[in-house]
């Protein structure tokens, strides 16, 4: 059965609700939203849900939530990546739980889907700091390529409530269409990347993916009823 995974401990105060509709999380670090307090919550959750427990790094931008590009060398991307990892990993020790996954967030996560240098900082600092931690990133993106090359295991991500370009790309939220809105536009998308291994760009062709793990945002409108929908649509039917 297919991963379903979200991003959570982003301050929205959800994640109770979403919990029980999950499979993985991806929690804020601190650098682009949340806290000790709402990592050591979100944890604690996870293993009450039994939801594996993984790392949701960003830019150090909690002005513009993350979602702004950012231009570093990529050694400042790799001590990004590894002082994210100490702190949630910190945190995760303390509640007895161990990090399962990492998943780079907004800008940072779409900006290392297409630039080989930025991939392979955090490959490298996923790798130096624990080698059997997954890698959640965008279907057949280049994050994904150079994690491999490295010997990391990958998830290919799809994503339930973005439309995508004809590259294959997620299109940005700053055109219009971006989010899908409509559960059934939701339920149409997640059951053809699932079950045929291709999605209807925003053009309105058919491209092939894979789909590894179908993510949910956590701060989207609709979250709770959308993870509702696609757990019981993947799960239950």
């Amino acid at each position: 059965m297919i991963d379903i995974n979200c991003d959570m401990g982003e301050g929205i105060g959800n994640e109770a609700q979403l919990m029980p509709f999950i499979n993985s999380a991806n929690i804020a670090c601190g650098f682009h939203a949340g806290d000790v307090m709402t990592m050591q919550h979100t944890i604690a959750l996870c293993l009450q849900y039994k939801v594996n427990i993984g790392a949701h790094p960003s830019f150090h931008d909690r002005e513009n939530f993350g979602r702004t590009a950012m231009q570093l060398s990529a050694e400042e991307i790799y001590q990004l990546i590894a002082k994210q990892l100490l702190v949630i990993n910190k945190v995760a020790t303390t509640c007895g739980a161990k990090l399962h996954h990492v998943k780079p967030h907004g800008a940072l996560y779409n900006m290392a889907a297409k630039d080989a240098g930025i991939a392979k900082a955090i490959a490298q600092a996923v790798k130096d700091f624990d080698a059997s931690l997954i890698c959640y990133g965008l279907s057949g993106s280049v994050m994904n390529t150079e994690a491999n090359k490295m010997g990391l295991q990958t998830l290919d991500e799809v994503f339930a409530d973005r439309t995508y370009q004809s590259d294959g790309s997620l299109t940005p939220r700053t055109q219009p269409n971006a989010l899908l809105l409509e559960k059934d536009a939701v339920i149409k998308q997640v059951l053809q990347m699932v079950q045929h291994n291709e999605v209807t760009t925003i053009s309105g062709e058919n491209i092939f993916i894979k789909a590894g793990t179908v993510c949910i945002h956590g701060d989207g409108a609709h979250a709770v009823d959308f993870a509702k929908a696609i757990h019981h649509t993947l799960y239950e039917q």
